[in-house]
């Protein structure tokens, strides 16, 4: 009796995903693309977790591989797991996946007009969610469909679920693939840059929303953007990838304000400071900084950290060898870092702010 206990709170206590060493290829006449090598992290339960980095670095393609959307071939899981209530994605057969996507897992994709069927109302696509994985009846999953509507700001649902994507602006769009997204009410969200295309207004209403939706239906989200200035206002940790790997990850406020990766400063420092003078000569102006360089061609992936061809602090051993993901010194817990040099110190020792040189 007292094992079988153990075994339960073990069970609950567990992180809701569990990535390990997850390793992406694509094969093409070119070559092989590095996707994405060794990714590793934990995902508990009602957490949110920003995934950041520039385009290439493997951020939406790791979750995808892990839904079982790249195409095969080109695309293959060279290794990894990925547990989701202890059972590996990766291996389920396609039957439980299709189980799994939109009912226990929910997804948001970028461009809401390409991910809704143009010629299904809208409505109907809510509806079809409801009835496969929750079983309701016609009449309740239409009633349960306008409800949904209702629930992400449309107004006139009862109108609005009878209508086609193409009658929907762009914010009103998303607000309907958010709908599709928590329909079944989801263990997992994940947001594949959901609001990138959208106007800083709706973008700021959809995260508002998100963040509402997160806390009464408890679930965990996994939030992928390029934008820094986003992760400050949606998520618990925030997670870097470049090159297909991790750089940096931590609570989003110590990854912020005690940086350890090169990368990540450099992403901190191109964001805009609107309270510094606009003029350019003006004392104290607030100059954006530009990260030299170009990302790394998977086809042939850098020896060591992917970065270090574009870091001013780069040593020798970060040409030759890949610095493995850990608790960075005197970090705050679970700020953990990939990096031979100590960003710290050698900025300290330098006195001057990353790039400053090339500005």
């Amino acid at each position: 009796m007292i094992m079988r206990v153990i075994r339960i709170l073990e069970k609950r206590m567990a992180p809701l995903l569990q990535v390990r060493d997850l390793t992406v290829r694509f094969d093409t006449m070119d070559g092989v693309v590095h996707a994405v090598s060794g990714v590793s992290y934990d995902l508990a339960a009602g957490e949110t977790l920003a995934v950041v980095g520039e385009s290439g670095s493997g951020k939406s393609v790791h979750v995808l591989a892990m839904m079982g959307l790249i195409p095969k071939p080109p695309g293959r899981i060279a290794g990894g797991q990925a547990l989701f209530e202890g059972r590996d994605l990766l291996t389920l057969p396609e039957k439980e996946m299709r189980a799994l996507r939109g009912g226990k897992i929910g997804m948001i994709f970028q461009d809401p007009m390409s991910s809704l069927n143009p010629v299904l109302t809208v409505g109907f696509q809510i509806v079809e969610s409801l009835r496969k994985h929750i079983g309701l009846s016609k009449s309740a999953a239409w009633k349960r469909a306008a409800e949904l509507l209702d629930l992400v700001g449309i107004a006139e649902p009862h109108r609005r679920v009878k209508q086609y994507p193409h009658q929907f602006s762009g914010g009103m769009r998303q607000r309907a693939m958010i709908a599709i997204g928590i329909a079944c009410e989801p263990k997992l969200l994940i947001a594949d840059e959901p609001t990138t295309a959208l106007d800083v207004t709706v973008q700021a209403q959809i995260l508002d929303l998100v963040r509402k939706l997160r806390k009464q239906l408890g679930m965990a989200v996994i939030w992928i953007t390029h934008d820094m200035g986003v992760v400050a206002g949606i998520a618990d940790n925030v997670q870097v990838m470049y090159g297909g790997r991790i750089q940096e990850r931590g609570p989003v406020r110590a990854v912020f304000r005690d940086t350890r990766s090169a990368y990540t400063w450099g992403l901190l420092q191109s964001l805009p400071d609107h309270d510094a003078p606009a003029a350019a000569g003006v004392a104290g102006a607030h100059r954006l900084v530009q990260i030299p360089g170009y990302p790394p061609d998977m086809l042939r992936p850098p020896l060591g950290d992917p970065f270090a061809p574009r870091n001013r602090y780069a040593t020798e051993r970060c040409l030759t060898e890949v610095p493995p993901l850990v608790q960075a010194e005197g970090a705050a817990p679970g700020h953990l870092v990939a990096a031979w040099y100590d960003l710290r110190q050698v900025r300290a020792t330098q006195g001057a702010a990353l790039h400053g040189a090339t500005a």
